[in-house]
């Protein structure tokens, strides 16, 4: 029993050891645990703020542990009427050198040239300038092909950026107008600096907290901006009558080796601007030519001569004269004025007004047909200087049209201080007084519609406040309109007759003034035409400006030069716009006449 007893008391003491044994193990391992946690959680904390607030000794030597990666936000479209693309924005990639990560900086160029064709001794040039850069861009935008093989090559050090990449799908059609960007992708020019404010998009970025491998490893609830997209913008430009107007005013000007030209399409119903051309064209040995330095340097760049340079619109003029004097009572239509038969006519100050055909005493009616100077004198002298500047004023003649355009000028009239008689008879003549192209077409909308000025557009859906300009009656202009379509077949534009479409318009030819000293050239002119159709319900104003054509050619008359080019341009425009002819074939028989 005895020895029973004894093997019972020590079983249970083995039993006691083991358990004391056990929790003093568990003991310790929760203690390790623990130890080995709050190491762990002070090594995790102090790695942390090594990386967030490290040392000012260790932030001599270490870089920001913060990266920004930027988003970019594209610029937005231009588009034509018809949804055409003008200007558009893609995103490419440019090269860039971190030398503080290249393996061997003296044939890291010459890898690349053998790689993409990068020029070797450009690079090192770039190269040695910022040794001390970690980032060092050497490239252009690439090519597809050349992103494909850096990304393949893996080289250290070599990194690809993201830029915007701003293209023009239509080549050099409308490229003043449109413009161009520069390398930051900011408007420089045309459309793409006026429109700057719709079309510019916003960068966003992502800041994040990095490893020493610039993996990511925190990014803060107010680390991240999104980007924002420019607007889409849609012009009022038609590609389709851009591209023919502007290969219609080139072969003008080349056919009489003219100085340059100017045309402008427009609806005069809405206003909108269907398409505008500018064109200098170099001739040595003319002074006083048009001139563009920056064109020059660039297609794109350079002033738009449609609306910053003011030409003397000559005959073109005399419609808008002829329509206040009427419409005041200073002379009935019908009413026969003493025009001379040979010799000039001489105005009340004496002055010698001359015509280029004498067709002895007509009416005010046909003054305007045959354009002559010395009926547009005798009226003139009857109406009161106030009244001559009203009918300047009314047209909006002297003042901007602000359609959009940048650079646009109010052109040039003389001031009521310095009006003189001289100066009321000549601006019923077109002269002493400067018009821009834009402010011509838009003056003669009034003649196609009621007698009102559009508000004229380059933007669509342009929401901007439009004030109602009313120049002269309804009446009025129909009237005026009437007598335009009878100066088409006999007048000044016989030779510019349209064969499907009736045609009112005007043409002008005023000398062109001297560059310096004053005055003007006795041989060199400014031709032009202006004509809209068709007539019931007129679609589409025309104006052709050719500045200075060469006299030597044979040709140089408005309803020569710039006439065909104008009725070539309506044919075509209303044709593409599906207007269908308003000309039947008896008024074509009687034009060919009339022409013959």
């Amino acid at each position: 029993m005895r020895t029973a007893s004894m093997a019972g008391s020590s079983h249970a003491d083995i039993t006691n050891i083991q358990q004391r044994q056990s929790r003093r193990i568990a003991f310790w391992a929760i203690g390790c645990s623990i130890i080995a946690c709050v190491a762990m959680l002070g090594i995790s904390l102090r790695v942390l703020q090594l990386k967030v607030a490290p040392d000012s000794r260790l932030q001599a030597i270490m870089g920001d542990p913060i990266s920004t990666r930027p988003s970019v936000g594209r610029r937005g479209d231009l588009i034509d009427r018809r949804g055409r693309l003008l200007a558009t924005s893609t995103i490419g990639w440019r090269l860039f050198i971190d030398p503080t990560l290249v393996d061997d900086l003296g044939t890291i160029s010459v890898e690349l040239q053998d790689l993409i064709g990068l020029d070797a001794i450009e690079t090192d040039r770039k190269l040695n300038r910022r040794l001390h850069s970690r980032f060092v861009p050497v490239s252009n935008i690439l090519e597809d092909w050349q992103v494909d093989r850096i990304n393949s090559a893996d080289l250290r050090g070599i990194g690809l950026e993201r830029r915007l990449v701003r293209s023009y799908p239509q080549g050099s059609t409308a490229a003043r107008l449109v413009g161009t960007v520069g390398f930051d992708h900011q408007g420089l020019g045309g459309l793409e600096h006026a429109l700057e404010d719709q079309l510019l998009g916003q960068g966003g970025k992502l800041r994040y907290l990095r490893d020493v491998r610039n993996r990511p490893m925190w990014v803060a609830s107010d680390g991240y901006e999104p980007h924002v997209d420019g607007e889409p913008v849609r012009l009022t430009i038609d590609l389709a009558i851009q591209r023919y107007l502007e290969e219609r005013l080139q072969e003008a000007v080349d056919d009489c080796n003219a100085g340059g030209g100017r045309a402008i399409v427009i609806d005069p119903q809405s206003g909108e601007i269907l398409a505008l051309s500018d064109i200098i064209n170099k001739r040595e040995g003319w002074p006083g030519q048009p001139e563009d330095p920056l064109r020059e340097k660039h297609e794109r760049l350079g002033r738009n001569r449609c609306v910053t340079d003011p030409y003397e619109p000559g005959s073109t003029f005399k419609p808008f004269v002829w329509a206040v004097a009427t419409e005041s009572g200073a002379a009935d239509a019908l009413e026969v004025l003493p025009t001379p038969a040979a010799t000039p006519y001489r105005t009340s100050t004496g002055r010698r007004i001359r015509d280029v055909h004498y067709y002895g005493p007509v009416t005010w009616r046909r003054v305007l047909v045959k354009s002559l100077n010395s009926g547009m004198a005798i009226v003139a002298e009857r109406i009161s200087e106030e009244a001559m500047q009203g009918c300047v004023e009314r047209f909006g003649f002297g003042q901007r049209t602000g359609c959009g355009i940048a650079g646009e000028t109010a052109g040039l009239v003389t001031p009521s201080k310095s009006w003189s008689s001289y100066t009321q008879v000549s601006v019923s003549m077109g002269h002493e007084i400067a018009v821009t192209p834009l402010q011509m077409v838009r003056g003669f909308a009034a003649f196609a519609r009621d007698g009102s000025l559009p508000s004229l557009c380059l933007v669509s859906e342009d929401e901007s406040t439009l004030i109602r300009q009313q120049a002269i009656s309804a009446d009025m202009a129909r009237e005026v309109r009437e007598i335009l379509e009878e100066v088409m077949t006999d007048g000044t534009g016989r030779k510019s007759q349209s064969e499907q479409y009736r045609l009112f318009g005007k043409s002008g030819t005023a000398q062109l003034p001297k560059s310096e000293g004053g005055g003007y050239h006795q041989d060199r002119y400014i031709s032009s035409f202006i004509a809209g159709a068709p007539f019931d319900t007129p679609e589409v104003v025309v104006l052709c400006v050719i500045d200075d054509p060469d006299r030597s050619l044979g040709a140089w008359y408005g309803g020569r030069v710039a006439g065909p080019v104008t009725r070539d341009v309506i044919d075509f425009s209303l044709e593409y716009m599906g207007v269908p002819s308003d000309k039947l074939p008896q008024d074509a028989s009687l034009s060919d006449r009339r022409t013959n």
